[in-house]
């Protein structure tokens, strides 16, 4: 445990030293790397047998917990980005119509 908070102090110190260098290229690294370390979950999930023979016991409820979750979160994610987007529509249209509060 000690290990993993040292790595990440240092981290978020190499952050900070860098913080006004412009790397537009680590979010591509990041997205590359959080690909490999869910496929090594994979592999590691495939290759425990405990794990694999007890997947027939989850059924229902997980595919019933899986399919809510994911389907809430995209509807709350519609419904936040209809918000938005209708609010930023009458702010612009309130400028337009001279509403906006300019004398």
């Amino acid at each position: 445990m000690l290990k993993i908070v040292m790595i990440m102090l240092c981290g978020i110190g190499t952050g900070y030293l860098l913080r006004n260098k412009k790397m537009s290229f680590i979010g591509r690294i990041i997205t590359v790397l959080i690909w490999v370390l869910l496929f090594l979950l994979g592999i590691e999930v495939g290759s425990n047998p405990r794990i694999i023979s007890g997947l027939q016991t989850l059924g229902l409820e997980a595919i019933a917990l899986t399919l809510g979750g994911s389907l809430g979160s995209a509807l709350f994610a519609w419904a936040l980005w209809k918000y938005v987007t209708a609010k930023q529509a009458k702010s612009s249209a309130h400028a337009e119509t001279g509403k906006g509060g300019k004398a």
